[in-house]
Parts: structure tokens; C-alpha cells; sequence
């Protein structure tokens, strides 16, 4: 039996406050209440209410960087919108297909501290025809890859 039941945050630890407030804004994400810490943040909300990012300001990141944490994934909609926002703002980003039998739609990016975000979409939204599968590299992909 398992106590854990689901994730509840992840927590960000950034000298970048606005700029990471401003990339998950633009994902969806939205300022809400948060205890009074003695340090400096926000406490970024999806649509169901939840807390789901803590971002902690800190005037000179930690050195070295504490965990190994490789990437954050969230559960998203609506890919169509989400990638013209994405171009319109000039932010980069991976898109591909996961392997049989699942096929959801892997959109991944880098936030303002070089944290690895993806996005994953239900496989029945429509998306672009030129997309790589699991596995594979479309030349899409690698004009869309971050640098």
C-alpha cells in the first residue's frame, strides 16, 4: 500500500523571480496565496486551485545546485493554442509523439533557469503532421530543439 497519493509541487529555487513568474504564466500557471515566509516567492496555481509550483527568490543560486531533479512534467490542453503562444513568443521547444500504444503529444521547453518542462496532451488533440515519434528526430524538431 502506498501513502503517497499524488504530487502536490515542485518547488524552484531561482535568482530569476520574474522572468520564471512570466514563462509559467505564459504555460498557464497563476500567482496566488502563500504564507508569509521570511524569503521572497510566489506560489503559482493551476486552474483547479492547487499550488502545484513553488518559486523561492534567492539574490545568488546555491552552489552546487541541491538534487537531480531532470525534468517536470504537467498534464496539459489545448495544443494547438499552447504552440502558437509558444512561437509567437520565440520560446523553443521539442515536440514528438510517444511510442505505441500511448501517442501522447511530449512538448518539451526550458524555463528562465534551464529547467526542463514538458507538457504532455491527450494523443486524440490534432497537432502538426511533421512530428517526430519517440525515438526519431524530425528536421522540425531539431530547428525546434533548444540550443
Amino acid at each position: 500500500m502506498s501513502f503517497i497519493r499524488r504530487m502536490d509541487h515542485f518547488t524552484i529555487v531561482t535568482d530569476k523571480p520574474e522572468q520564471t513568474k512570466e514563462f509559467y504564466g505564459a504555460l498557464g500557471l497563476h500567482p496566488g496565496a502563500r504564507p508569509n515566509f521570511q524569503v521572497p516567492g510566489y506560489w503559482l496555481y493551476a486552474d483547479e486551485g492547487k499550488p502545484i509550483l513553488h518559486v523561492i527568490e534567492v539574490k545568488q543560486m546555491p552552489n552546487p545546485v541541491r538534487g537531480g531533479l531532470d525534468h517536470m512534467a504537467f498534464r496539459g490542453e489545448n495544443l494547438g493554442g499552447v504552440l502558437a503562444h509558444l512561437d509567437k513568443n520565440q520560446v523553443k521547444y521539442r515536440l514528438r509523439r510517444a511510442p505505441e500504444p500511448f501517442r501522447t503529444w511530449q512538448l518539451f521547453c526550458f524555463d528562465p533557469n534551464g529547467i526542463e518542462v514538458e507538457m504532455d496532451f491527450d494523443p486524440a488533440e490534432a497537432g502538426p503532421a511533421d512530428v517526430e515519434d519517440a525515438g526519431q528526430m524530425s528536421e522540425t524538431a531539431r530547428r525546434m530543439a533548444p540550443a
